[in-house]
């Protein structure tokens, strides 16, 4: 197909193909004219994948550019994958109370989870931690168990998600949707329970707020 082809099914612009195709993002097509290729479904592929990625992840080019190398090198290890893809969509902060980071490693470990200290996420939770207690809420640092067995149901949830597509690329695609998406589902989810909870705990003869 031809550049123009790939915009349609893609659904991304062409000027963006372009620079997707300089900035190494997107592999050549197979030239026919000095000045043409022709483009195959591999490309929608990956075009919907980096798509993804830019446009619901936030990444930088230089953040794909880390991933997609990844993506193709020679390993079939699907779970490094994932787990390349999952960190490079969390903002970890540059300096963390290594106290709090301590107190997350230890729920890490009261979980059975396979994370280290340098994990995006588990630096962003000791954040929560060190944020919880300047402004003298500690009680929430004391629901962190409850709120971590609740994401284990959470992740298995994902993780079957993810097993509905097949190829690196696809499977990948879904990582990145399903945690963008899924994480603005999660907070309209809790706002709904969390409404239904309090009327149930604290209802009156009034129906529930809208």
């Amino acid at each position: 197909m031809r550049i123009a082809e790939l915009s349609r099914r893609s659904g991304v612009a062409v000027p963006t193909i372009k620079f997707y195709l300089r900035e190494g993002m997107l592999p050549p097509g197979e030239r026919t004219r000095p000045n043409q290729a022709q483009y195959d479904d591999d490309h929608v592929r990956r075009l919907r994948l980096v798509r993804a990625m830019v446009e619901l992840g936030g990444l930088s080019v230089a953040a794909v550019r880390d991933i997609l190398a990844t993506v193709d090198s020679p390993t079939d290890d699907l779970d490094a994958l994932m787990g390349t893809v999952s960190k490079g969509l969390t903002q970890a902060p540059e300096e963390v109370d290594e106290g709090a980071l301590d107190e997350v490693i230890a729920l890490i470990e009261e979980m059975g989870w396979t994370c280290t200290r340098e994990h995006p996420a588990a630096r962003s939770l000791a954040m929560v931690y060190t944020a919880a207690r300047e402004i003298d809420h500690p009680q929430l640092i004391a629901a962190m168990r409850q709120y971590a067995e609740a994401s284990v149901q959470i992740a298995r949830a994902d993780l079957d998600y993810v097993e509905n597509f097949t190829g690196i690329d696809r499977v990948l695609e879904s990582v990145v949707v399903g945690t963008v998406l899924g994480d603005s589902a999660l907070a309209a989810l809790r706002k709904l329970a969390q409404t239904s909870e309090s009327h149930s705990r604290y209802r009156q003869d009034d129906p529930p707020p809208e």
